[in-house]
């Protein structure tokens, strides 16, 4: 390899692993979409029903964010394509795993009842 495949490369891999500027965004989202649930629960000026599903919505937003800028999964490189795939196969057999048990402990407790 010479210097300029190795720069490359070097350069390729610091802007997979982000930049201090990404990394404060992030923080400063993360912080901004923590606080605004936690006063909109605490202020209860808000109906119970849009309360719920504020914090729902600024939820998504919050695990995009830590996606993003914190887990580094996008779309763009081929490394980070693959890892957004790794990631979503392991989600779905996270929630599978988790919402099957529930169902077949649900329907369990729903046969002994009879």
């Amino acid at each position: 390899m010479n210097n300029s495949q190795t720069a490359n490369v070097t350069e390729q891999h610091d802007a997979s692993h982000g930049s201090v500027k990404g990394y404060l965004i992030g923080f400063a989202l993360s912080i901004a979409l923590t606080i605004i649930p936690f006063y909109i629960i605490m202020s209860g000026d808000y109906a119970k029903e849009t309360a719920v599903w504020s914090i729902v919505i600024l939820a998504v937003v919050q695990i995009w964010v830590q996606l993003k800028f914190f887990l580094h999964l996008n779309f763009i490189t081929e490394e980070g394509r693959a890892n957004s795939f790794s990631f979503l196969f392991s989600l779905l057999v996270i929630v599978m795993v988790v919402g099957l048990s529930i169902w077949i402990i649900y329907e369990s407790n729903a046969m002994m009842m009879y």
